[in-house]
C-alpha cells in the first residue's frame, strides 16, 4: 500500500480546501460539518528541484517524481470514539494512514461557522487528541484481556506484550498520546499490529488568514509552544490563498502570483515536503537516457533494500551499487564525466543510502 498522510481536524477548519490545493481530485468544500463523508484520496507529486536539475543534464525520455497519498478525512467531533458523527468510520480511516497532518483553525471569520461557536486551536486539538486516545485505550483494553490469559498460562511472549500494554494504557489514562510514551523500538514492535492512532507522527498545520502569514498571530504562537513541548513540528499556511494559487492555469502564473505576494515557496509545496520528512522518507535517483526517476525509501535504508524499491530481483541478486553523490553529478554533468574524475563509488551490502544519491545497481538473478 502507498504511504498515506491523513488530513484531520474538527469540521470547518480548512481540511478539504487544503486537500483541493494538494490534489487534482476535488473534495467537496462547504460551510457545514460532515461535508466530507468518504475519505478523499489524492496521489500527490512531491516537489524536488533536484529531479528537474538532473533532467536538464541527462535529457531523458521520461521523468518520474516521488508521490505521496493524501487522505482528506471527515471532520471529527466530540464523542467520535463512541460513534458520534460517524466517528467509528472516520477513526478507521485514520487508522489506515501512516502519519497525521492535524489542521488547526487559527483565523477569525464570522462567515465560517465553528462547530463549537469559538475559535480556539488548542481546545480543538485537545478534542481530537482525546477522541483518538479513547479509541486507542479501547484497543489496548481489548488486547490486554486476551494477553493476560495467555501470560497466566506461562506464555513468555504474552508476558512481554502485557508489560507494554500496561505501560501504554497508563499513559493513555493520563491523557498522553502513545507517540509521547518513550517506547523502545522493541516495545513499539510488540504493539505494531494494533495500529494505534496516537502512535502516528503528527504535523500541526496552522490555517491562518493571508494577513497573518508574514507575522504570526497569537493563536499560532500558542500552537508552536504546545508543539515544542510535544517535540512536534508546526507549519503555517493560508488555505484560502493556496486555493487562489491552485486555480491558476500555468506554473508561470503561479510563480508570478507568489512573487507578487512576496512568498518564496507556496504553502502546498512546503506542506508536501514536511509530510515527506514526517514519514522519515528520503530519495535516491536513477538517471539514464530513458528515464530520470526519484525513488522513495525510508531513512537509513541499505543498498540492497534500496535496489528492492525498483524490483525484488534487484535486492535478491544484489552484487554492488555504483553511487554518485548528487552534488558531484551536478558539478560534472554525467556518469562518464564522474567516472573520469573518480567520483563514482562502488558500494556493497552494508552501504547506507544517502538522500540524493544517484545509483546504478549490479545484480545477478
Amino acid at each position: 500500500m502507498a504511504l498515506q498522510c491523513g488530513i484531520v481536524g474538527l469540521p470547518n477548519v480548512g481540511k478539504s480546501t487544503l486537500f483541493n490545493c494538494l490534489s487534482n481530485a476535488r473534495a467537496q468544500a462547504a460551510n457545514f460539518p460532515f461535508c466530507t463523508i468518504e475519505p478523499n484520496v489524492g496521489t500527490i507529486t512531491v516537489p524536488d528541484q533536484r529531479l528537474n536539475r538532473l533532467a536538464e543534464l541527462v535529457k531523458p525520455q521520461n521523468l518520474v517524481p516521488n508521490t505521496l497519498e493524501m487522505v482528506d478525512i471527515a471532520g471529527l467531533v466530540q464523542g467520535a470514539s463512541k460513534g458520534e458523527g460517524l466517528g467509528n468510520q472516520f477513526l478507521a480511516n485514520i487508522r489506515e494512514t501512516h502519519a497525521i497532518l492535524h489542521v488547526l483553525r487559527c483565523f477569525d471569520d464570522p462567515n465560517i461557522v465553528h462547530v463549537h461557536g469559538r475559535v480556539d486551536p488548542l481546545a480543538d486539538k485537545e478534542i481530537i487528541d482525546t477522541e483518538l486516545q479513547l479509541k486507542d485505550l479501547d484497543s489496548i483494553e481489548k488486547r490486554q484481556a486476551r494477553t493476560e490469559r495467555a501470560a497466566k498460562a506461562g506464555d513468555k511472549d504474552a508476558k512481554a506484550l502485557l508489560e507494554v500494554l500496561i505501560k501504554v494504557k497508563a499513559g493513555l489514562e493520563r491523557g498522553e498520546s502513545v507517540r509521547s510514551h518513550g517506547l523502545t523500538p522493541e516495545e513499539s514492535e510488540l504493539i505494531y499490529d494494533l495500529f494505534l492512532l496516537t502512535s502516528k507522527p503528527v504535523l500541526y498545520v496552522c490555517n491562518v488568514a493571508a494577513e497573518d502569514l508574514a507575522t504570526e498571530n497569537t493563536m499560532v504562537q500558542k500552537v508552536r509552544a504546545m508543539a515544542a513541548a510535544e517535540g512536534a513540528e508546526v507549519l503555517v499556511i493560508c488555505a484560502a490563498l493556496e486555493s487562489e494559487i491552485a486555480e491558476l492555469e500555468s506554473f508561470e502564473d503561479r510563480q508570478e502570483f507568489l512573487r507578487d505576494a512576496g512568498i518564496a515557496q507556496s504553502g502546498v509545496e512546503r506542506l508536501l515536503l514536511a509530510a515527506y520528512h514526517l514519514l522519515r522518507l528520503q530519495t535516491y535517483f536513477t538517471a539514464g537516457e530513458k528515464e530520470v526517476r526519484a525513488w522513495t525509501i525510508p531513512m537509513g535504508t541499505l543498498a540492497p533494500q534500496a535496489a528492492g524499491a525498483i524490483h525484488s530481483d534487484f535486492e535478491k541478486g544484489f552484487i554492488k551499487a555504483e553511487v554518485i553523490h548528487y552534488e558531484d553529478f551536478i558539478n560534472h554533468g554525467s556518469w562518464s564525466a564522474c567516472r573520469e574524475v573518480g567520483k563514482v563509488g562502488l558500494e556493497g551490502k552494508n552501504y547506507t543510502v544517502q538522500d540524493g544519491d544517484i545509483m546504478l545497481f549490479r545484480f545477478n538473478v
